[in-house]
């Protein structure tokens, strides 16, 4: 029988799947241990749930950029096989750039999943970006980037049009800085009612509309967007509450996560419940059976529109390591 994402899924409606949770480390204590972390968590779900993501931007110490470069390309050859390890490199306008694309994209290319390049304001920076990974040689690695400012976010539609460009994540703090004192410091926290002035993250216009252009730009164009950083790292119920919201709120379906601590919460608040997973089974393999024409389910008619979204329930229940119906899990098995 035809597998459901070869009948559902088309340019939109979410053709690019990866895990909900990106966690970022820059030092190498923490790199190592986060790369360890991700097997012990393969291990436990039966499933990869985050990317990790080494930083050789804001998260790495300033000074010896060659060094760190070097040390990221061997962590990255080293990994596991099963690993999905991705490397944030610095601005294409950073004079360390060119050499981190050199060193990393040149010898490690085969083993990532992907290059985060900060601080992209335009599709022009993305060309830049896509024309150094072709001069080191890795001309099918994906490029993910981060809209940092009100420029970049007017932008995002192009961005995500980019066919190289597998998703957008969205940077807060560089962006309410670059509104020159206009968005108050409030609007950087988790938004709990905290807030001295009320407006946080989640409530503040013009975070909000950043925000949301971001996550239809990926919707438009199948790709994915990916949710800031929260900074209140040793709060999981902060943790979980701003993931919900993105994901509830604000069409995110990936999260960034800067402490080990923040990924479980991450993964708890975007995986479905299992009452959606089971009406989903139910409806999928209905549909399945029926070579995806449209079919009744409880008394509500269902077919191919409707179907996608009920995939998509079971790929996201998958990739946050869910517990599916055996026949569910054969989707799943290559």
């Amino acid at each position: 029988m035809s597998h459901p994402r070869d009948v559902l899924l088309g340019s939109q409606a979410g053709s690019v799947q990866l895990p909900v949770c990106d966690h970022y480390s820059g030092v190498e204590a923490r790199m190592r241990k986060s790369l360890q972390l991700q097997a012990e968590m393969t291990q436990e779900f039966g499933t990869c749930v985050f990317d990790v993501t080494l930083d050789c931007e804001d998260g790495a110490p300033v000074g010896g950029e060659a060094e760190h470069a070097a040390l990221v390309t061997e962590l990255a050859l080293s990994a596991a096989p099963e690993a999905r390890v991705a490397v944030r490199v610095h601005p294409v306008d950073h004079p360390s750039f060119q050499a981190d694309i050199a060193t990393i994209a040149g010898q490690a290319a085969s083993r990532l999943t992907h290059i985060m390049v900060p601080k992209v304001e335009s599709v022009a920076d993305v060309q830049l970006a896509e024309q150094a990974l072709m001069q080191a040689g890795a001309k099918d690695l994906a490029l993910h980037v981060l809209i940092e400012s009100p420029a970049a976010v007017h932008r995002a539609f192009d961005m995500a049009a980019h066919p190289r460009v597998q998703s957008l994540s969205f940077g807060l703090l560089d962006f309410v800085s670059a509104h020159g004192g206009a968005i108050p410091a409030s609007a950087m926290g988790s938004d709990l009612g905290q807030t001295p002035s009320g407006l946080g993250q989640f409530t503040h216009p013009l975070v909000v509309r950043g925000k949301l252009e971001i996550a239809s730009a990926c919707h438009a164009h199948g790709k994915v967007p990916s949710h800031c950083v929260v900074t209140e790292f040793n709060d999981a119920a902060a943790m979980r509450a701003a993931a919900r919201r993105a994901s509830h709120e604000f069409g995110y379906t990936r999260m960034w996560s800067i402490h080990p601590a923040q990924i479980r919460p991450i993964l708890e608040a975007m995986a479905p419940d299992a009452a959606a997973i089971e009406v989903a089974s139910e409806i999928v393999l209905a549909a399945q059976a029926a070579q995806w024409a449209p079919i009744s389910h409880k008394g509500q008619l269902h077919d191919r529109a409707s179907y996608r979204f009920f995939w998509q329930v079971l790929a996201r229940a998958h990739s946050t390591g869910c517990s599916l119906p055996t026949e569910v899990q054969l989707f799943f098995k290559d």
